[in-house]
């Protein structure tokens, strides 16, 4: 079993959420983009999911050079915030060392951007984060979705799974954005959304 990171290492470290819905029925559905995200981070660069944590399962490890801790919050994703906050102060991470990574109806399939900030546009697992770290001052990458088609409603919309051809549109999308994330740790926020926005 891997040894629990000590929060007084003088290494920084960085969070890397990615936010879902636990269990399995949920896995494949777009609100889950984030959990699947973090999915392709982790084999990436051989972590697992081995270790659960303040109702989360984590990855810990070293990517571009940075301590990480790579988290899927398992509380639903309203109560998101729950798991983050808990880690951010026992880990003792600033606002701007906590990456979350998101679906979003907003953007078109496939897009990805990089912000160093901003409110929660409606997603309520942003909007439990904003609560819980006490600041909107932290950066997140947000993962397109696209818009229900019809008169669908955007509630079924997210909890749907992707059809065929949009899982073969995300697979690149995640291959892009954990190229952005890597960039992030390496370089900061701006270079990221200079390269990827």
């Amino acid at each position: 079993m891997t040894a629990m990171l000590s929060p007084h290492r003088t290494a920084p470290l960085t969070l890397i959420v990615g936010l879902g819905n636990p269990g399995r029925e949920y896995a494949d559905n777009r609100h889950n983009a984030g959990f699947q995200c973090l999915d392709r981070l982790a084999a990436a660069h051989g972590l697992s999911f081995t270790r659960r944590q303040a109702r989360a399962r984590v990855a810990q490890g070293n990517i571009a050079g940075r301590r990480v801790l790579l988290v899927k919050p398992q509380t639903f994703m309203n109560a998101s915030g729950e798991a983050v906050g808990q880690l951010a102060r026992f880990y003792k991470v600033a606002p701007e060392d906590i990456l979350v990574v998101y679906d979003d109806l907003d953007l078109p399939l496939g897009k990805i951007r990089l912000r160093p900030g901003g409110g929660a546009g409606g997603h309520r697992g942003m909007r439990s984060i904003i609560q819980h770290l006490g600041t909107e001052d932290f950066p997140r990458l947000r993962l397109g979705i696209g818009r229900p088609p019809g008169s669908m409603d955007p509630v079924d919309y997210v909890l749907s799974d992707f059809t065929a051809d949009e899982r073969a549109e995300m697979e690149l999308t995640f291959e892009r954005a954990v190229a952005a994330i890597e960039c992030f740790l390496r370089e900061g926020i701006e270079a990221a959304m200079n390269a990827f926005n």
